[in-house]
């Protein structure tokens, strides 16, 4: 019975010292999800920006060739990029035929740079444990 309660002590002190050392993680992951940038953390304007980061410009048939995606789902990501001033619109004709071509504005890029950060401080923090 001794050895027992022994065990069950000293798993309660192993538990407990766990917590004490996944607090520092727990508070950084928290503080990095509250940090990230709404509008970039979503899956398809992520996908936006990070094309247009290695793209100078991208028509609007190509990002919904690359992204897999409708119509109307890009249009209101890359309208809400637009918005944050993280990407800009340009329309033109090619001949007869209407273009809208989307660049990354210096603001989006430097979102997607703090974007990255937070995302790389919380695998480094996961891993570390």
């Amino acid at each position: 019975m001794r050895k027992r309660r022994a065990s069950v002590a000293s798993q309660l002190d192993r538990g407990r010292r766990a917590a004490r050392e996944l607090e520092p993680v727990a508070g950084l992951a928290e503080r990095a999800t509250l940090e990230l940038d709404r509008v970039v953390h979503e899956r398809t304007r992520l996908g936006i920006v990070s094309a247009l980061a290695v793209n100078p410009a991208l028509t609007f048939s190509e990002l919904k060739t690359l992204l897999r995606t409708t119509d109307g789902n890009l249009s209101v990501h890359a309208r809400k990029l637009e918005q944050a001033e993280y990407v800009t619109c340009i329309k033109y004709f090619e001949g007869r035929v209407p273009r809208t071509e989307f660049r990354l504005t210096p603001a989006g890029r430097r979102a997607l740079e703090r974007y990255l950060d937070h995302m790389e401080a919380l695998i480094r923090a996961t891993r570390a444990r």
